[in-house]
């Protein structure tokens, strides 16, 4: 190389130099957490996460296995991943040389008359010409500076984002399967209940009937024990909408058939089981939860594309060159006189942008900045979350077993009633308030200890969710 050439390359790395630097800092500091969690179990509990789930459910473990087979919200999620992966693959690409290909026949026409003049004695030439070429072409991007290889890295990162919001989407959907199973199976054991209070009614209406036609009591005892049979009969038709939307839900939840969801949830019977919630740590958070992984993947991405952006201030420099053959006449291709070829390095930068780089550093760490406060509202409202979920677990054991109390009590005080009012030793208004404030007991209790289940439901979500076995 002439001196005059390394001089100009040694000016241009001084300016890059001048203008260049590392990208600006952005904080990044870990959020802090709490040691323990509010309403979290003192005692350690050995319980999995999965068992938060109704697993040994027949309906549950069917409608699941057939969601994770053909649900379209998850083949969405794998999609995006797979792009992910497909703009890693680029950014690595773009590292190493690019080599292509190309043939050309090309015919020209030249006018005489546009050198001017006569041509001199002895000089003839030929307007018409055809050339035939083929040439191979390479061209390579040094990336002294390290702005490709920063792109890669925002371009893995990205991947795990996208890997974990995968995961965010798969625990969502196993979450709202499984609360739909329990509501379904709530349902059907509140229909048990109201078919009791039905019978316990009519029952009642029959005894009082058969006092009215021996003329030991008024028709107006069978009338009310008549009412309160026909309330019963109301609330058990209005079980049938909510049956209704449950199907329907679980339909689009599974990707499957009206029928094939029904025979799924004729399958076997419900998990009566209420574990105790496990015990676990505020940070495992950072870990477990998919949607602060995704988080935290895309601040590594913003941090790596502002380094990349940082790295625009300096110069690029490539390699590039190309061998091949052009010739004149077809029969001349592969003469060795058709063989030509060139090499060439240049050196490309900023000198004068006037700020248009510099503003996209900024917009860059702006970037930064805006992912990482995404993160930390990530952590947080994990944190929120599972102290709501240790929190509704408590709650809603603490009210189905207080309902589930006041509903043996209620029966009891029902029986005691009609047992006296059978001996003659309480009148038919005390047994119809008896029977009245029992009515619908078992149906409050059934309905408590669904919402138990499902509080360990939400709980298993907010604990970042876990494979079902």
């Amino acid at each position: 190389m002439k001196p005059r050439a390394l001089l100009m390359v040694a000016s241009a790395l001084s300016l890059a130099a001048c203008v260049g630097g590392p990208p600006p800092e952005v904080a990044t500091p870990v959020p802090v957490l709490p040691d323990s969690f509010l309403f979290a179990p003192e005692a350690p509990v050995g319980t999995a996460l999965a068992q938060l789930l109704p697993v040994g459910d027949p309906a549950f473990d069917t409608l699941a296995a057939q969601a994770l087979a053909s649900s379209p919200t998850l083949a969405e999620a794998a999609a995006r991943v797979e792009q992910a992966r497909a703009g890693a693959d680029r950014a690595g690409a773009e590292r190493l040389p690019a080599v292509g290909v190309e043939a050309s026949v090309t015919g020209t026409r030249t006018n005489p008359n546009s050198f001017g003049g006569s041509l001199p004695t002895g000089v003839s030439l030929d307007t018409e010409r055809v050339s035939y070429a083929a040439n191979l072409t390479t061209r390579w991007d040094l990336d002294l500076f390290g702005r490709l290889r920063a792109q890669e890295r925002a371009a893995l990162a990205r991947i795990d984002a996208a890997d974990a919001s995968a995961r965010a989407v798969r625990s969502a959907l196993l979450a709202e399967i499984a609360a739909t199973v329990i509501d379904w199976r709530t349902l059907q054991a509140r229909e048990a209940e109201v078919r009791n209070d039905l019978g316990s009614a009519e029952e009642l209406a029959r005894l009082a009937g058969v006092r009215e036609r021996a003329g030991i009591a008024p028709g107006f005892d069978r009338v009310r024990a008549e009412s309160s049979s026909a309330g019963s009969r109301s609330r058990l038709a209005a079980l049938e909408s909510e049956r209704a939307r449950l199907l329907g839900r679980l339909v689009t939840l599974t990707a499957q058939g009206g029928a094939q969801v029904r025979s799924a949830l004729a399958l076997g019977e419900p998990v009566s089981e209420l574990p105790a919630p496990p015990a676990t740590l505020p940070s495992a958070l950072l870990a477990n939860r998919p949607d602060v992984l995704a988080a935290a993947a895309t601040l590594v991405a913003e941090d790596a594309e502002l380094a990349a952006t940082a790295r625009r201030r300096f110069p690029v420099f490539d390699l590039s060159g190309a061998i091949g053959l052009l010739a004149f006449g077809i029969g001349d291709v592969f003469d060795s006189e058709s063989v030509v070829g060139s090499l060439a390095a240049a050196i490309a930068g900023p000198l004068l942008d006037f700020g248009r780089v510099q503003a996209e550093i900024d917009g860059a760490a702006a970037e930064k900045r805006l992912a990482f406060e995404s993160y930390r509202g990530a952590v947080f409202m994990a944190l929120g979350d599972a102290e709501a979920g240790y929190g509704l677990v408590a709650a809603a054991d603490g009210e189905a077993a207080a309902v589930a109390q006041e509903a043996a009590n209620l029966q009891r005080a029902a029986r005691l009633a009609n047992t006296r009012y059978e001996a003659g030793l309480a009148d038919f208004l005390t047994v119809l308030e008896a029977r009245r404030a029992a009515d619908a007991s078992g149906e409050r209790a059934a309905a408590a200890r669904g919402r138990a289940q499902r509080a360990r439901v939400v709980l298993w979500q907010a604990l970042g969710g876990s494979e079902l076995s």
